[in-house]
């Protein structure tokens, strides 16, 4: 299989390193859009990709994972069912308000200490707070994060997530948490909705409805947080302190969109699944696009400092919440 590098990237790869990644490329893309590949994966063998070979075709990966990015936040709101998360997200609007912004308010002061990029800290937060690599999909985006920016948060992210999946079942029974306890201390305090389902059924049907119901509700805080962070970040500019113009995310509107056509045609749910499995899928194929554009100078820019960030401001959050739970301050 070869990929025609020529009339996708406007050049041709000459070096033998470039002409492997001309069969690797294509394979990859490929892999990703099977259902079966997970996010992390698709990160991992494209930023392998990219470091081991290069990219030549780099203008044309960063151009797609942008849009590709943007869709397939627009397609995630086929999952989010408006009147659920209404009903839910005013029960807790009070403790799901206050998270958000003593997480933000953390992950800056952790930024600060450790000398996190302020972008990156951002994106931490936005993932820790919401619903991880969604929510960072969508604020990306939103405040013109770079490519090794994003790739940094959604590492960091992916990384606890699976953490999580072993960490909290066995912290939720020593602690003694029933299982409405237990669901509402995953969904607010680990970062994907697929890690919250894996970590909630282990404590039975109650917790994973639990769980399910309020991590969705929080899903939508999605909205105006990109959408306050996309005019927090407008006049800053990129490294710079000149002023540009604010930007609408215009795909937040489209997420809105599609979730009230489908919380107002039920009776479309397969439809909305599916929508949001390609979704999923378009997802995991813009990781690896984002990890292919990366190079070695940015990666090492980055740096390790990004997951202890992420780490300590998950610790800290989670610790946090379960203490609330535990003091019946949240129910």
């Amino acid at each position: 299989m070869s990929f025609d590098f020529r009339t996708v990237c406007g050049t041709t790869p000459e070096r033998p390193a470039h002409r492997l990644a001309s069969l690797l490329l294509p394979l990859g893309a490929v892999a990703s859009l099977l259902p079966w590949t997970p996010a992390w994966a698709a990160l991992l063998a494209g930023t392998a990709l990219a470091l081991a070979l290069g990219n030549p075709c780099t203008r044309a990966t960063t151009r797609a994972s942008k849009w590709l990015l943007q869709l397939a936040v627009i397609g995630l709101g086929a999952g989010v069912n408006l009147a659920i998360v209404a009903r839910v997200g005013l029960q807790g609007l009070g403790y799901t308000l206050i998270g958000l912004l003593a997480t933000f308010a953390l992950a800056a002061w952790l930024a600060r200490r450790l000398g996190v990029e302020t972008k990156i800290a951002t994106l931490i937060g936005a993932g820790t707070g919401i619903c991880g690599g969604s929510a960072i999909a969508a604020v990306a985006p939103a405040i013109d994060a770079s490519l090794a920016e994003t790739s940094a948060a959604l590492a960091t992210v992916f990384l606890l997530n699976g953490a999580a999946l072993i960490v909290f079942p066995v912290v939720g029974t020593w602690v003694g948490l029933d299982a409405h306890t237990f669901g509402l201390w995953c969904a607010l305090a680990i970062h994907d909705t697929s890690s919250v389902t894996g970590a909630a059924m282990t404590h039975g049907a109650e917790a994973l409805a639990t769980a399910t119901t309020v991590k969705l509700a929080r899903a939508l805080w999605i909205v105006p947080v990109a959408l306050v962070l996309g005019l927090w970040f407008a006049p800053r500019g990129d490294h710079t302190s000149e002023r540009r113009s604010v930007q609408i995310p215009w795909f937040i509107a489209g997420f809105i969109g599609l979730s009230a056509l489908f919380t107002a045609m039920p009776h479309w749910h397969a439809a909305a699944r599916g929508i949001t499995t390609l979704s999923r899928s378009l997802l995991t194929l813009t990781l690896f696009f984002i990890g292919a554009g990366l190079d070695r100078n940015a990666v090492r820019t980055v740096g390790a400092r990004p997951f202890v960030h992420g780490l300590l401001l998950w610790l800290l959050i989670a610790s946090a919440t379960l203490a609330a739970l535990v003091a019946g301050w949240i129910k």
